[in-house]
């Protein structure tokens, strides 16, 4: 594995920029590009922490040059980028799998990972399977934090027993502002009764000043259209899909958590026991660093599989990740 690690991070936003700080911390890894909606940014000697600020006052126009096609001016330097972190919105479900598609259409044959988590973009992303082996390229979705470090963790629970009842994942997040995360925000937005993808997508910022308004900057969230269920089927964990339980509570106007981040799966021993266990995340730890931690541990592991011949698009429950130091 060529070190360091050449890493195109996709998306500037709060995780694109959070992914900056988290990789200054990395020996085998470094960001030699960087793009959003506006800009474009390369440097072969890598972008360092510093960066984030940067981004945070105008994004990679302020790095870089301002563009009307920043996946475009990425394609470009694809021979210089070995992986791609993709930081980028969830919504519409077929943005970030057409931008996979095109990138590999280009010409690009080296790794990809995502923290998608709605179940159908992520059946958009298993789709173009075909088309990255082809292309020698490997895929890892979602490889966040629920999906991927919850769902993960899941699956080695489920060791334990013979026949799995139901997984229930219930989460806590807490942001300062969500300014910082805007398109997190709208995803989970998208979930609350009476919304969708489509109406979440075009809301103003405006309209969701208004609705975190009447909630005290808070969205409790339940039986959420997350890809938990997608991967743990896939994998063997369970039969259907409406055994897993994805929920939680977002606030947006404290950093700390309102609810502790928790996987509970139940199910049945070989003895006829039935039993639980649960994983807990520490309150501590931020949803950047639960979200962008796997991510990059997954990244490492697509690179192994790629080296061993391996192609094509897999989902976080079917490997562990590695760890990038």
């Amino acid at each position: 594995m060529q070190h360091p690690i050449r890493i195109a991070v996709v998306g500037a936003g709060g995780l694109g920029r959070a992914a900056l700080r988290l990789l200054a911390h990395k020996q085998e890894a470094k960001v030699v590009a960087l793009c959003d909606r506006g800009g474009y940014a390369f440097c072969s000697k890598g972008f360092d922490a510093e960066t984030a600020t940067a981004l945070e006052n105008g994004g990679c126009a302020a790095l870089g040059e301002p563009v009307d096609d920043s996946i475009g001016a990425l394609i470009h330097h694809r021979a210089d980028v070995d992986a791609m972190l993709l930081t980028l919105p969830n919504l519409p479900n077929e943005f970030m799998p057409g931008v996979v598609e095109r990138i590999v259409d280009a010409g690009y044959s080296g790794v990809f990972v995502d923290a998608l988590k709605r179940t159908r973009a992520m059946q958009l992303m298993f789709a173009l399977d075909e088309k990255l082996r082809a292309a020698r390229c490997v895929a890892i979705t979602g490889a966040g934090a629920t999906p991927g470090l919850l769902s993960a963790a899941a699956v080695l629970a489920a060791q334990s027993f013979v026949e799995v009842e139901r997984v229930d994942i219930w989460w806590g997040v807490g942001i300062a502002n969500w300014d910082a995360y805007r398109a997190t925000i709208r995803e989970d937005i998208a979930h609350l009764p009476g919304y969708s993808v489509e109406r979440a997508a075009k809301m103003t910022d405006a309209e969701i000043d208004a609705l975190l308004a009447e909630t005290d900057g808070k969205l409790t969230l339940r039986d959420m259209e997350h890809a938990d269920d997608l991967l743990l089927q896939k994998v063997g964990v369970v039969d259907r899909l409406d055994q897993v339980t994805v929920g939680g509570v977002m606030d947006t106007r404290s950093a700390q958590k309102p609810v502790q981040t928790t996987m509970t799966l139940t199910g049945t021993t070989f003895e006829g026991k039935r039993s639980s266990h649960r994983f807990v995340l520490g309150n501590e730890t931020s949803m950047a660093a639960n979200v962008l931690g796997p991510a990059l541990g997954y990244l490492k592991r697509a690179l192994w599989l790629r080296e061993r011949g391996i192609y094509g698009v897999f989902g976080s429950t079917e490997f562990m990740p590695m760890v990038l130091r």
